[in-house]
């Protein structure tokens, strides 16, 4: 049987599933940060919709938008990524210095509360998936609870 390379390629695109939403959320983030984009889309899943409530509520985003941005079937995240000026320079420089996937799907980490640690002395957050939902480290501490340590974002 002779197929062409268009029906190859289709079926390689569609046979490919993600496995780490959350990976590919940060990774997206921290790519449009680097190329100073003023926006990036990510799929829409409820995890990621709790961490953009959460970057935009420390201060780490301007904002975000979830629409049928694509597609009319699949539902997208359009983060507007947040910029300062550097002082005696003209170039912006990102609000997000860095993200970082701390439990992975291979790797699971969990802590109490007493052991959740501090991001930069207090100066980044740390996302924190609990019994009482998605919560920044000090949320988490502030309530009592701990859980699986999800990303960093400084």
């Amino acid at each position: 049987m002779i197929t062409s390379n268009k029906s190859l390629n289709k079926n390689r695109q569609l046979s490919c599933v993600m496995n780490d939403s959350i990976g590919d959320m940060l990774t997206r983030i921290r790519n449009a940060c680097l190329v100073k984009k003023t926006s990036v889309i990510i799929p829409h899943t409820k995890t990621n919709l709790e961490i953009t409530k959460k970057l935009e509520k420390e201060g780490f985003i301007q904002g975000f938008i979830q629409d049928n941005i694509y597609s009319k079937t699949k539902k997208n995240i359009l983060i507007r990524l947040k910029y300062y000026n550097k002082k005696g320079s003209n170039t912006k420089e990102s609000c997000i210095t860095n993200l970082q996937r701390i439990s992975k799907p291979g790797l699971r980490i969990y802590v109490k509360v007493n052991k959740i640690p501090r991001v930069l002395s207090g100066t980044g957050i740390l996302i924190v998936s609990t019994k009482a939902g998605l919560l920044t480290d000090r949320e988490a501490r502030l309530i009592g609870v701990g859980g699986e340590l999800v990303c960093s974002v400084w």
